[in-house]
């Protein structure tokens, strides 16, 4: 195409800016930006059924950046980015499980789980830091940064590792990260900063030195990375056979991640590649949760809290970044937003996990809160519903333990699974086989 496919526009006051001048917010009234792509334009590239028989055809490429999850919908993701100029692992292609334990358990008619854990650092963060990335390498950055409550920091690490020249910076909050987590930064070669500070303060402290300094700030404020996440919804559509769900249910922190569905979502709406838009159903935990309390209140005036300790460690956020993109989409959507306790976030995991399909305590916050939506009726039974699954359970091992030993405070382990300790002898362990029925009601 030979004019600018894209923008960047303020969320508030509608201003425009060029996509490549780097900035985050609005000069005019300080909202956060979004990049919008000239639909109109690709309109008449294709129209919707020519663009679903493009991305068809690349499924399952071989070479090339269309091997990506990301990358096979460059056309709706940064159309201006020249495919050279691509940061690529590949990523995406995450599988979308058929749930039939969590049908049974729930009573609902159809549920998969799109497990964004199977990415290479393990999290649907390598979507967002692979448009962010390359799009700082189009710019010619030498140094990107990000705070983060882990998977963010893993995922920025290992994208710009692989830029020559590029040096990563990460601010964590101190010990509030799982050590699978902070491994991963330091393993990539990243600069690797511990405050002894929330996450809500890290952010804030970064983004005031990102005025100062020349580094380009890669968490879910910066509106490119956030055109790699909304891939997330492509491919979850594309795999339904572009027969979008009924509701799609999202762990929430820091909000980025459910406003980029929800914008991917509008744009194949908008461009005619499906019909109707599913509902958003954003979970929380009680502990850390805005933007469910704001839902009650019928979102009469912005919510932010003090968030306290949660096994939910990713979305422990008491003042979202993208509070106000989450609260639009959603409500556009027609969707909620829903908390979970820690019990039932843990029994959830244990549920999910016991059927082979290993989740984070985050991704079963959004489990829980599909469970809760169905008890209260939001879900319907005949729904087909969507669990977003953002990071592999393998991250957190020692929650998972502590949950199976009974060592979470204040959590009873409804489903656990001790590990039984036996002397030396093959007698005892063939009694132990021997009472053991393998009757299991957690299995697939």
């Amino acid at each position: 195409m030979d004019r600018p496919v894209s923008r960047l526009c303020c969320i508030g006051c509608g201003r425009d800016y060029p996509l490549e001048e780097i900035r985050y917010e609005c000069d005019a009234c300080a909202n956060l930006l979004e990049v919008v792509h000239d639909l109109e334009l690709l309109k008449t590239v294709r129209d919707g059924p020519g663009w679903r028989h493009l991305f068809d055809e690349r499924l399952g490429v071989r070479s090339g950046i269309h091997r990506s999850g990301v990358w096979r919908y460059h056309e709706l993701v940064l159309p201006d980015l020249p495919a050279a100029g691509v940061v690529s692992k590949p990523e995406g292609n995450t599988t979308l499980y058929r749930a039939a334990r969590l049908e049974e358990e729930s009573g609902t008619a159809e549920v998969h789980i799109k497990h964004e854990g199977e990415n290479p650092t393990l999290s649907f963060k390598d979507r967002g830091m692979s448009a962010g990335v390359s799009f700082a390498r189009h710019l010619g950055v030498g140094m990107v940064a990000c705070a983060s409550t882990g998977d963010t920091s893993a995922a920025m690490a290992a994208y710009a590792a692989q830029v020559d020249g590029m040096r990563g910076v990460v601010v964590l909050p101190k010990g509030q990260i799982s050590m699978e987590q902070l491994a991963q930064p330091i393993a990539s070669g990243c600069l690797t900063v511990a405050l002894p500070a929330d996450f809500d303060t890290c952010i804030r402290l970064l983004r005031e030195v990102c005025r100062r300094r020349p580094l380009y700030l890669l968490n879910s404020v910066n509106p490119v990375r956030i055109e790699g996440q909304k891939s997330i919804a492509y491919e979850i559509v594309q795999q339904l056979g572009w027969d979008p769900p009924d509701w799609i249910v999202v762990p929430v922190g820091n909000a980025g991640n459910i406003s980029a569905i929800g914008k991917g979502l509008f744009d194949l709406r908008a461009l005619g590649l499906i019909d109707r838009v599913p509902h958003l159903l954003g979970a929380q935990p009680e502990v850390a949760a805005p933007l469910a309390r704001a839902h009650r209140e019928g979102y009469k005036e912005r919510v932010r809290v003090k968030a306290a300790d949660t096994v939910a460690t990713a979305i422990r956020i008491g003042d979202p970044v993208s509070y106000d993109k989450a609260v639009g989409t959603v409500r556009r959507s027609g969707g909620a937003f829903i908390a979970a306790s820690e019990q039932e976030i843990m029994d959830a995991k244990a549920l999910v996990d016991a059927t082979g399909v290993y989740v984070c305590p985050n991704s079963a916050t959004a489990v829980a809160g599909f469970l809760k939506a169905r008890q209260q009726g939001t879900i319907g039974a005949s729904d087909k519903v969507v669990i977003v699954a953002t990071a592999h359970g393998c991250k957190f091992s020692q929650a998972t333990i502590d949950y199976h030993e009974g060592r979470l405070p204040g959590v009873r382990p409804r489903r656990a699974n001790r590990v039984i300790e036996l002397r030396v002898d093959g007698a005892a362990l063939e009694r132990l086989l021997a009472s053991d029925d393998g009757s299991r009601k957690d299995k697939p």
